[in-house]
């Protein structure tokens, strides 16, 4: 089994969309932030079920989609690093 772990700037991202969606509703934003964490579940055992990042084009960067974000993740050997999470609507460079 496949081991994920995330990112400072991972985590971040997750407590920058909570506070945003918590402007409206903490509990909406405590759900969605459950939901997308559990997005990444399946990594555990299918962590090439992402597809490709098109912007970096390496088959060890991959991204799955939760509603509008982009969940991106690296796969080191036995080890699947989740290093961003983006909005779709956000040009995004991987530089």
């Amino acid at each position: 089994m496949t081991k994920v772990i995330w990112s400072e700037l991972a985590l971040n991202d997750i407590k920058s969309i909570y506070d945003y969606i918590a402007k409206d509703s903490a509990d909406r934003a405590a759900v969605f932030v459950e939901r997308l964490i559990e997005a990444t579940d399946r990594l555990e055992s299918y962590f090439n079920s992402g597809r490709i990042i098109e912007e970096i084009g390496k088959k060890d960067c991959r991204e799955i989609i939760y509603g509008s974000y982009r969940i991106m993740y690296e796969i080191k050997e036995d080890i699947v690093r989740i290093s961003a999470i983006v909005h779709s609507a956000r040009d995004w460079n991987p530089e």
